[in-house]
């Protein structure tokens, strides 16, 4: 069953503040949601590039009268759900509302504010498609190390640009403000090289063993090195060790 299907929340508290029509500043651990009356007026990442950044990287200058109206809303608003994707990440602090609070740029022109169920359903979205495509977080905010491609095996224009940015220092988040495109769609195309096998893929952190298999003597424990996933030419990449982790722990509480 899908998160959506499950009735999963990303944000118990925006929801709260869209019920009670509240205008401030939800500020958390990845970014900054601004509501007026409940509603998401501008969102703002330091993972994700501005408005200004997309439409100058793509060539597009407004105050020479090169962009419509409607074409400048449609890429604010863009870049709204690409900064609210990442201000909705999980984090490690408790959130928190500045009630009156704006965002700091009246210059930027007005935004059609969007309800926060649309943004909690578009943040779901996006999470099921990036596990879709690869269901292992850490390449996320890795590095971004190209690897040589299979015989025959062939990459999109966008993702062969990514690759030829890939200096193996920048994040995907580096990336996405080096080249000026949202940050989600540079996510998304890094998780699919790494599906690839494309990219290098940093090892998934091993689950913790439970103190009494250390303390028992059900088995000897060490620490168990994980490899980062190869390419299998055929198509089929093997299991990551992180399974096998998981059966030992599994097997070991079954003994306890």
């Amino acid at each position: 069953m899908s998160a959506r299907a499950a009735g999963a929340v990303v944000s118990p508290m925006l929801l709260r503040l869209a019920r009670e029509h509240a205008t401030g500043a939800l500020i958390r651990d990845h970014g900054t949601l601004y509501l007026v009356d409940g509603r998401v007026a501008h969102a703002r990442s330091p993972v994700a590039p501005g408005a200004d950044v997309l439409l100058t990287a793509g060539g597009r200058q407004p105050r020479q009268g090169r962009i419509s109206a409607g074409e400048l809303e449609i890429c604010h608003l863009g870049a709204l759900f690409d900064a609210a994707f990442f201000a909705l990440a999980p984090g490690r602090g408790p959130a928190r509302f500045q009630y009156g609070a704006v965002h700091g740029t009246p210059a930027a022109p007005a935004v059609r504010p969007v309800p926060a169920a649309d943004i909690e359903r578009e943040t779901l979205r996006r999470r099921e498609l990036l596990d879709t495509v690869w269901p292992y977080p850490a390449v996320d905010a890795a590095p971004v190390v190209p690897r040589p491609a299979a015989p025959g095996q062939t990459v999109t224009p966008r993702q062969r640009d990514l690759l030829a940015h890939a200096d193996g220092l920048r994040t995907p988040a580096q990336l996405a403000w080096a080249l000026g495109r949202p940050a989600f769609h540079v996510l998304l195309e890094i998780r699919r090289l790494a599906a690839a096998g494309l990219v290098t893929t940093p090892p998934e952190p091993a689950p913790p063993v439970p103190y009494e298999a250390m303390t028992h003597g059900a088995v000897p424990y060490r620490a168990v090195p994980r490899e980062p996933p190869l390419h299998d030419p055929a198509g089929f990449a093997p299991e990551p060790d992180i399974a096998l982790l998981r059966r030992l722990r599994d097997a070991l509480e079954a003994h306890l």
